[in-house]
């Protein structure tokens, strides 16, 4: 597992999450981790890895997000929270789906998109439409060399006692997350405070206004990303967090060096508070790191 020497007895004497890691956007070093590579249930983390895949799959196949898509039954049965208040027959746009599951953490509004999309996608082995849509997560965590990560559902579920449980790492979570930011779309979805969507529901245009489930947007540079919950999971936090380019002129040269840093949280009880501190940390982390020259050590990055 990627660690970075004293950084970790340091940082895990003043925190109570079990696991934690902060890395650098750009390059993927390791800025410090705590217990990163230790299995866990990660909640609606997991909905990270949901729009990841229906981002991919819209742009691939040069599909317009205002596509609508129905909420099933089986999309209500799929349990967990359903802070929008969708109903069997309401009708999304693929984007205002995408908002609800990542601002306002939707239950219902991954699994619809998980199977409105997952019934268009290639599907070798005769799945059921959401099954199928969970077999690309799955495929998206092996492409990024997320080998400790396993999804079962696109919600984050983790509550069905006689079902297998979901896992992945910070550390993977980490490799995500830098992947949802090299999407085109995706850093929008999660910037956004609040957002007002619409609901179609016998016709009728219900709007219903979002608000973003991270308290800590437009703190300390933070930009996104996705919060989560359970019983098993305990509070579960994904931060992005940006400053300023770094820019240094070489006679007529210009190097501009973004600074962008990802910090991941696992298990914490108090998510926004330890998040904040883990931020504020990283960054004095990270400048050390630039100070001595931004290497990047083998085993030490994402």
């Amino acid at each position: 597992m990627p660690q970075v020497g004293l950084l970790i007895a340091s940082a895990a004497s003043t925190l109570a999450a079990q696991s934690y890691v902060i890395a650098d956007n750009q390059t993927g070093q390791i800025l410090v981790s705590k217990n990163g590579g230790e299995k866990r249930q990660i909640a609606s983390l997991t909905k990270i890895a949901t729009a990841v895949v229906a981002l991919d799959w819209a742009q691939l196949n040069k599909v317009d997000l205002g596509q609508f898509a129905t909420v099933s039954g089986q999309a209500l049965r799929a349990g967990g929270v359903n802070p929008v208040g969708l109903m069997e027959g309401d009708s999304l746009s693929l984007r205002d789906l995408l908002y609800s599951t990542l601002m306002a953490s939707d239950n219902v509004a991954a699994t619809t998109l998980a199977q409105h999309i997952g019934a268009k996608l290639p599907n070798a082995s005769g799945l059921d439409p959401i099954g199928n849509f969970v077999s690309h997560m799955n495929a998206l965590a092996r492409t990024l060399g997320m080998r400790k990560t396993l999804f079962l559902n696109p919600a984050g579920n983790d509550s069905n006692p006689d079902a297998a449980l979901p896992y992945s790492t910070a550390i993977d979570v980490a490799r995500l997350t830098r992947y949802a930011y090299s999407e085109a779309d995706f850093p929008f979805f999660v910037s956004q405070k609040s957002r007002v969507i619409h609901v179609f529901r016998g016709g009728a245009d219900l709007p219903v206004t979002l608000t973003n489930t991270n308290e800590l947007l437009d703190k300390d540079g933070i930009d996104g990303v996705k919060t989560g919950r359970t019983a098993k999971a305990g509070d579960c936090l994904v931060l992005s967090s940006e400053q300023k380019p770094e820019v240094q002129r070489q006679g007529e040269t210009v190097f501009v060096t973004p600074r962008r840093i990802i910090v991941v949280m696992l298990g914490s009880q108090d998510r926004f508070g330890e998040g904040a501190a883990l931020t504020r940390q990283g960054w004095g982390l990270y400048e050390k790191w630039a100070a001595e020259g931004r290497k990047v050590k083998k085993g030490q990055a994402l």
